[in-house]
């Protein structure tokens, strides 16, 4: 090889480590932006009716993170967002946009009353794995239904998912009014408490249940099945260019119904972890908004599966700050849900920047 060819070559090499360093920056700076974007577009509405932009955002810190048990309770609040986010984020990577983890959520804390009113015998562990795989079920059969009649018939997932969230909210109204309802339920309708053999602990050392660490496991395992597996590499194919990997033999529909049902088993898992970590029995308390939360959470963090553990823990925070911002600055409990729009919006705006940084580019080779 000559000198030239070799001195080309090391270029080559030198540009497309390079262009690599610039994509994952964008990736990071764009999010980040479209984040502090958001903020500041929330503090200018703080300020436009009369509230302190700085103390609102001071209560928020002190609340989420500001002491020990603020950042017990947010990280308590972080669990069940871990997994919504993962229901919205696994089927981005291949090219669907599902924001139906909500309905995935209710029916799969639904399925786990339910199991552990019919098996009320069952040791612990066995019991909570019984209502893991309940709840598993349920969630997977409902998103997964969603990536079947997009496959075959090509139907919207976007709509569809979310119009199947508002049928999974009333059919849980149904099931825990109606025929799986305790009677000593008399304010607040729900099934039976669950025996404290299916409770679910905390992690020792902290005031936070295991729903955390499932949470956290869930991402990493997500990151490894996408990035390490051939079956993630596969799915990436067909969220890249799924005309490409028909051409190339892959098996799209398994690829498209699978990761559906793997984030719906993700979501009502969530749905589980509410039911036998915080409330103790399937009510209406399950339709909490965490499915909605886990969509901006997916989009902020770019589908990347470990991005969304620190994202979902900020969100959380945001979400435990609310009933102190409520009571000291005198606003309506909707305030956090005011800023998680104004984020999302920022977001959606951010995503045409992508590939139109030309500072990040350098300068063009001659």
């Amino acid at each position: 090889m000559t000198a030239a060819a070799m001195h080309g070559a090391a270029l080559s090499v030198l540009d497309g480590g390079l262009a690599a360093v610039r994509r994952r920056g964008e990736a990071v700076i764009i999010p980040v932006g479209a984040l502090v974007a958001g903020l500041l577009a929330f503090a200018i509405f703080l300020a436009f009716i009369g509230r302190s932009p700085v103390e609102f955002y001071g209560l928020v810190y002190k609340a989420a993170f500001g002491s020990a048990f603020s950042w017990e309770n947010t990280l308590a609040r972080t669990a069940p967002l871990l997994l919504a986010a993962l229901c919205t984020a696994l089927p981005a990577r291949l090219g669907m946009i599902m924001i139906g983890g909500e309905g995935a959520i209710v029916l799969g804390g639904v399925a786990a009353g339910v199991f552990a009113m019919s098996w009320p015998a069952l040791p612990g562990a066995l019991g909570i794995a019984g209502m893991a795989a309940a709840a598993a079920l349920a969630g997977g059969i409902w998103i997964g239904a969603i990536g079947l009649v997009r496959h075959v018939r090509g139907v919207n997932e976007t709509i569809a998912s979310l119009l199947m969230a508002y049928v999974a909210v009333a059919l849980m109204n149904h099931l825990v009014e109606g025929p799986f309802r305790d009677a000593g339920s008399l304010n607040k309708p729900s099934t039976a408490p669950l025996a404290d053999g299916f409770r679910t602990g905390t992690i020792p050392g902290f005031d936070v249940h295991w729903g955390l660490a499932i949470g956290i496991a869930a991402c990493v395992l997500c990151w490894i099945l996408l990035e390490r597996t051939s079956w993630g590499f596969a799915a990436r194919i067909v969220g890249g260019n799924v005309r490409a990997a028909h051409v190339q033999g892959l098996p799209v529909g398994r690829l498209v119904v699978g990761f559906s049902v793997l984030a719906g088993s993700l979501a009502g898992i969530a749905g589980m972890v509410e039911v036998a970590a915080v409330h103790g029995a399937a009510n209406a308390s399950l339709a909490a908004g965490y499915g909605y939360t886990g969509i901006l959470i997916a989009f902020l963090a770019r589908h990347h599966m470990l991005a969304i553990i620190p994202v979902a823990t900020l969100l959380a925070g945001f979400d435990a700050a609310s009933g102190l911002v409520q009571r000291r600055m005198d606003l309506p409990d909707a305030t956090v849900l005011v800023l998680q729009g104004m984020v999302f919006v920022s977001i959606l705006a951010g995503e045409a920047l992508h590939g139109r940084l030309t500072w990040l580019r350098g300068p063009a080779r001659s």
